[in-house]
């Protein structure tokens, strides 16, 4: 049995970890969170050890350790910006990381916490969970056995976010990181992984509410769009009610999903538990293409763009 801390444990994501945690068979001996309100721990570990600040948790983790009882893994599930240093307070602590995505917003965060990972013999393990979900691996595994074919993709998120949204820390792109990493990086890291890396990368439009753009893979041509905005939904979208519209197209065959990410987080602990997580290095294409993209100068209704972004 190994045990867990887990810092942000009042996050709507968070519930995902403990259940997780539970169901690997591990405990949660601690978490923190400003949020005082954590009945939720009760369904999963209610004998956790709870504390509002930080430097109590770390006060904690060092008392248990030195009593020979150290914390084998820390769960991160704070707002973007604080990743790094959460990361770097697990792997100063003697434990490993596990973090939810995106791992970080800055490139340079990623080379930082590499270094520290070496200088510890602690790992840093990020939440991928799209790579086990089963249609994508089968269809990474139609790609691989295609060999060098090239592909054409319509990428199409919509996820409609009231007016709470922008003033919250998602709205702001230094917390964020933005429309394309704070909605955008799990689809971004599941095409980069199925169909290779980045040869091009052009943005067309890019803003607080929306973005999109076209990216060259090494097996593939995409053309993607994401939106916070409920105007963007297509009708058959509107037409069932619906406030979330999820499509991806490969050579104009439509790509189901929707369903099968209830134990996704599970099976990423379950992994990560017997040496095969995913680290740093594998987080990496998705992180620099999602900084290139919040920095880039957008071209506009030029060239092959994303057939939504017409209508926005």
């Amino acid at each position: 049995m190994k045990r867990f801390a887990l810092i942000g444990s009042a996050g709507y994501i968070a519930d995902r970890h403990m259940k997780a945690i539970k169901e690997t068979g591990n405990d949660l001996v601690c978490a923190t969170d400003r949020f005082d309100v954590m009945g939720r721990i009760d369904s999963y570990f209610p004998d956790a050890q709870f504390f509002l600040e930080i430097e109590n948790l770390d006060k904690y983790m060092d008392d248990i350790r030195r009593q020979g009882n150290p914390i084998d893994y820390v769960s991160i599930c704070t707002p973007n910006y604080m990743h790094p240093s959460h990361i770097r307070f697990a792997l100063r602590n003697g434990a490993n990381a596990i973090c939810e995505k995106p791992l970080v917003i800055y490139p340079e965060d990623m080379h930082i916490i590499k270094d520290i990972e070496a200088e510890t013999g602690k790992r840093v393990f990020t939440v991928l969970q799209l790579r086990y979900h089963p249609t994508i691996l089968a269809l990474k595994k139609e790609i691989d056995k295609a060999g060098d074919k090239m592909y054409d993709i319509d990428l199409s998120y919509i996820t409609t976010r009231g007016n709470w949204y922008l003033k919250s820390w998602k709205g702001d792109v230094k917390k964020s990181g933005g429309v394309a990493t704070n909605i955008g990086i799990h689809f971004f890291d599941m095409i980069t992984w199925i169909f290779g890396g980045v040869k091009e990368n052009i943005v067309h439009h890019y803003d607080a509410h929306k973005a999109a753009g076209f990216l060259q893979l090494e097996k593939a041509r995409v053309r993607w769009f994401l939106s916070l905005d409920y105007s963007d939904l297509p009708p058959q979208a509107t037409e069932k009610g619906m406030r979330t519209y999820r499509s991806i197209t490969v050579d104009g065959k439509e790509i189901e999903f929707s369903g099968g990410f209830t134990d996704l987080h599970t099976v990423t602990y379950q992994n990560i538990l017997n040496g095969n997580g995913f680290g740093i290095d594998d987080a990496r294409e998705s992180i620099e293409l999602t900084d290139y993209v919040r920095n880039a100068v957008p071209l506009g209704l030029k060239g092959d763009y994303h057939p939504f972004l017409k209508k926005a």
